[in-house]
């Protein structure tokens, strides 16, 4: 997966923290649970406040 993958990673983010509140996450606890998510492979510095929102986002809705 890389930054641009903003569904799959939802989905997976979904998948790994059932529980977490995903309407009130720091941008900064997102970045590290995406980075460590299996099979993720892209620089951790192309990252920016707008891909993190997107996922945010996405991951809003995935789990509605």
């Amino acid at each position: 997966m890389k930054w641009a993958d903003v569904l799959d990673i939802a989905i997976a983010l979904e998948e790994r923290h059932p529980d977490a509140d995903n309407v009130n996450l720091r941008f900064t606890d997102l970045h590290a649970w995406v980075c460590a998510l299996p099979g993720f492979d892209d620089d951790p510095a192309k990252s920016n406040e707008k891909i993190l929102e997107a996922i945010q986002m996405a991951w809003i809705d995935e789990r509605d």
